[in-house]
């Protein structure tokens, strides 16, 4: 917690030039916890993003190695090959896909009357890999996009309780005028501006990973795809063959 609020101190000191630290201190409970509920947010946020990267990072570059050496694999009509290439690139969201559908295919391979029911049952096997994986990809992006709408508001919340507490001040200790709430009011501004530095950064990064994900999801779509045109291939020349 520290650290983070250093990093707001320093953002916040660069900004309007007030110390933020010593303020911090002298705010009262409420506009403290306000902070520190932001904190956790933040920390949150930061926490996500990090894994999220890093996910979608191993997953591109390990996919772009799997597809060339499975496409290989599968031109030579070697499955339990391909299997092998999929089981080693466990973070590739396309070998996920992948390898659920060549099993469920190995399964039935060896019956030669069962060529259509097999074809459905890697095809089911597939959509329910994509939606397995899909739900893998989103963890955790669907809190940026709370803590990117809520930040603000709980910002706001603290901006809020601490004006009405310096116009108590002004009010209890008999003095007017501007003076005599500026220092007050802008301790409570603080919190809005916290807010605002936990919101956007998450907000934006909710929308990058979004896009990611879709991106992601039309990649193993089209996997998807194209392995079922392979087993509905690779069926009809068995099929010829036996003929």
């Amino acid at each position: 917690m520290v650290l983070q609020l250093q990093v707001w101190a320093l953002f916040l000191e660069g900004a309007v030039g007030f110390d933020l630290r010593s303020m911090f201190f002298q705010m009262g409970i409420l506009a403290k916890l306000v902070v520190l509920v932001l904190f956790i947010m933040s920390a949150w946020s930061i926490g996500v993003m990090i894994d999220r990267l890093m996910a979608f990072n191993a997953a591109r570059q390990q996919s772009r190695a799997f597809a060339p050496a499975v496409a290989g694999a599968l031109r030579e009509g070697k499955l339990d090959e391909a299997i092998k290439v999929a089981d080693r690139y466990k973070k590739s969201h396309l070998a996920k896909v992948v390898v659920a559908g060549l099993q469920e295919f190995q399964a039935h391979n060896n019956s030669p009357d069962l060529s259509g029911e097999q074809i459905e049952a890697s095809k089911r096997a597939l959509e329910r890999s994509e939606a397995i994986v899909n739900a893998e990809l989103k963890r955790g992006v669907s809190s940026l996009a709370t803590i990117g709408s809520t930040g603000p508001f709980v910002g706001l919340l603290g901006t809020v309780v601490g004006i009405i507490n310096a116009f108590a001040g002004m009010s209890s200790e008999k003095t007017s005028g501007l003076s005599a709430v500026a220092g007050g009011i802008s301790e409570a501004l603080v919190t809005t501006a916290i807010g605002l530095l936990v919101a956007i950064p998450a907000v934006m990064m909710f929308n990058y990973f979004t896009n990611r994900v879709e991106a992601f999801n039309i990649e193993m779509t089209n996997s998807s795809s194209e392995l079922i045109d392979y087993f509905i291939k690779r069926s009809q020349k068995v099929a010829g063959a036996r003929h």
